[in-house]
């Protein structure tokens, strides 16, 4: 009987584990910046891989991914920013690391850019459109051979 118990429990636990979906992986991240000095922002699409220089900021973008549409929306990204220093005279001097890690689109204060002059937010992460099925290639090619 006490078998039967454990059993039911873990079957009925098994019923109520919601199923999840793959993470959308991206190939671009759109990111806003702010210049708190001029009380303006703007709002840039940066490639995975590339650097995006803001001020004396330099963003590289190394991975983002967002939840499927039928889950709780969230958007995500890894970001690394580093901060151009100049020695007071117009000479550069190293780059000071400023932030390394995963921003948040919906909770930007959880991990977030400390600095006296800019901020960047995550704002979306674009998924590349998926490539078309064999079927749609096949009306495609129909398509040409008949004009």
């Amino acid at each position: 009987m006490r078998k039967l118990a454990v059993f039911t429990i873990f079957g009925l636990s098994l019923l109520a584990m919601p199923a999840q979906a793959d993470n959308l992986v991206g190939d671009k991240v759109v990111l806003r910046a702010l210049d708190k000095v001029t009380a303006t922002t703007e709002d840039y699409t940066v490639n995975v891989g590339e650097v995006l220089k803001y001020g004396s900021l330099e963003v590289t973008v190394h991975h983002c991914e967002k939840r499927p549409p039928e889950e709780t929306p969230e958007t995500f990204a890894f970001l690394q920013i580093t901060d151009a220093r100049t020695d007071g005279q117009g000479g550069a001097i190293e780059q000071a690391k400023l932030f390394s890690g995963w921003m948040f689109a919906s909770s930007p204060a959880l991990s977030s850019l400390e600095h006296p002059v800019y901020d960047i937010w995550v704002l979306d992460c674009v998924i590349p459109p998926p490539p078309p099925s064999l079927e749609e290639l096949l009306t495609e090619l129909e398509n040409v051979e008949s004009r």
